[in-house]
């Protein structure tokens, strides 16, 4: 199977062409800063030519049948399969991706499309009994028309599909934007997966420039009816206002500050697995990943114990050798913000355990103690490899502590009593919450989204079809009205 060629041109009305803007934007390789592609950047005039193909191709697609667009959904799931290696390479290059993150984001997106293929025939609509005598009343349900998608740097492949495979499955057309740092497994390569599986030309393009040029036209367009957009609270909250603008939809999956709490009857030794898994996988750049520990007072010393012993025992650096587990993080103004954040919390009072340094772009795995909850390092999402470790008495204190900041999208907790953990798991305000677990957890069945400050609207399954449709209101009146006294 021959490689996929041009990933670096914009994909428009089944058009594969540089972009009319004079400028390019490079893409990076995260751990070398070699480059990775040079892109000519799309303008305010392919964004505007992308929506009008999409809004073209739309009327067909949407009245496709649920077969021909299953089948589309299954064939990209298999050439994803297909391409796996190829994939994965660009992810390492590209995104920074470890073997084992590149391995969990493959089987997500592949779990997404399939998931996805059964939408078409899912779209139930409604019959009601009507209040009025003789008429039949019917609901229908029917997609959107046009969504626009904006997709992040730290999972962009299963960030992007989420978003584009379901639109898709529903009867709706795309616009994907991927970020500029991701540009290629955020964007192109999705484009050339979908035009393999056959998907019509216009039905799904695909633009990559500048969010100062493109940005905010992408989402004022009058073509799309939403806007799906994964990535900052501060970039979502803007984003918000210029959708409300145009009276149209978001859904939007934005920051978290996830707690992980640990109770003082909790399995010691599970909760340390757990929390290596939340908080390292992929040097932390997860929006679910674990942002604050917070521990028991009576096992706070058991648990750092056995979790900073754990991880010095990390392997970073490249993240193409096989036994590295920590790579490198986006970009070094990443780097220097968390250092920033680290030194700030350590002039408060924090104990560095381990880690606190950056070689290039990949900061060591970090912990850190005596946190406070208003520390810059638990008070800001770190969306990077280190841990602080905070200490709670009551349970009282402890919900106090994961409720106090403007985020809520997801968390894990920790005790052997399961009854009393899912009493506490719902008084905290988030959208996901796992028992005995951590809190990176995305199944494409179950409701993901935040509360707060994380977001709105709910990806996955049934509630993502919710999203990504619209209802209309048919009523047949059989049998002559009677309106008196007109």
């Amino acid at each position: 199977m021959e490689a996929y060629k041009d990933l670096n041109l914009q994909f428009i009305n089944g058009v594969w062409k540089q972009g009319s803007e004079s400028d390019s934007i490079d893409d990076y390789n995260p751990y070398d800063n070699s480059v990775v592609a040079t892109f000519k950047a799309a303008g305010l005039k392919d964004v505007n030519e992308a929506y009008k193909a999409a809004r073209k191709a739309q009327e067909a697609w949407g009245q496709t049948l649920p077969q021909t667009r299953s089948d589309i959904m299954t064939k990209a799931a298999n050439i994803i399969e297909q391409r796996k290696d190829e994939i994965a390479d660009l992810m390492t290059k590209e995104c920074g991706s470890t073997v084992v993150k590149r391995a969990i984001e493959l089987q997500i997106g592949i779990n997404i499309i399939r998931e996805a293929a059964s939408f078409p025939t899912r779209q139930h609509g409604y019959v009601f009994d009507s209040f009025t005598p003789g008429k039949e009343s019917r609901v229908y349900r029917k997609p959107l028309g046009v969504v626009g998608v904006i997709s992040p740097f730290n999972f962009p492949f299963n960030l992007s599909l989420r978003s584009v495979a379901t639109a898709l499955a529903v009867g709706n057309a795309v616009v994907l934007k991927p970020t500029s740092e991701t540009p290629i497994i955020g964007g192109t390569i999705i484009g050339k997966i979908f035009e393999e599986a056959g998907l019509p030309k216009g039905v799904l393009n695909v633009v990559v420039g500048k969010s100062s040029v493109i940005g905010d036209a992408f989402v004022e367009h009058p073509i799309p009816k939403l806007i799906s957009f994964t990535g900052s609270t501060p970039v979502g909250t803007n984003l918000a206002k210029l959708a409300a603008g145009q009276l149209k939809k978001t859904s939007l999956e934005l920051g978290g500050n996830n707690v992980f709490i640990v109770m003082d009857d909790a399995d010691i030794d599970q909760a340390v697995e757990a929390a290596m898994f939340g908080k390292f996988l992929h040097q932390g750049q997860i929006c679910m990943s674990i942002n604050r520990i917070l521990l028991q007072e009576k096992i706070f010393d058991s648990f750092k114990e056995k979790f900073v012993a754990r991880v010095k025992k990390l392997k970073f650096g490249n993240p193409s050798d096989k036994d590295v587990l920590i790579g490198p993080l986006i970009d070094d103004k990443a780097v220097q913000r968390i250092l920033k954040s680290i030194d700030a919390s350590v002039a408060r009072g924090a104990k560095i355990e381990t880690g606190g340094k950056a070689n290039g772009q990949v900061l060591e795995p970090t912990v850190m103690s005596n946190v406070k909850n208003d520390y810059p390092i638990a008070h800001e999402e770190i969306f990077g490899p280190v841990a602080p470790l905070i200490s709670f008495k009551t349970t009282e204190e402890v919900l106090a502590m994961a409720n106090e900041l403007n985020y809520g999208l997801s968390g894990a907790l920790h005790t052997s009593d399961v009854a009393k953990g899912v009493e506490l798991a719902r008084q905290i305000t988030t959208g996901m919450i796992h028992i005995n677990d951590q809190s990176v957890n995305d199944e494409p069945n179950a409701p993901f989204g935040g509360e707060k400050g994380s977001g709105l609207g709910r990806f996955n399954g049934e509630f993502i079809i919710e999203e990504l449709t619209t209802l209309q209101w048919v009523t047949v009146q059989h049998k002559k009205r009677d309106y008196s006294p007109f």
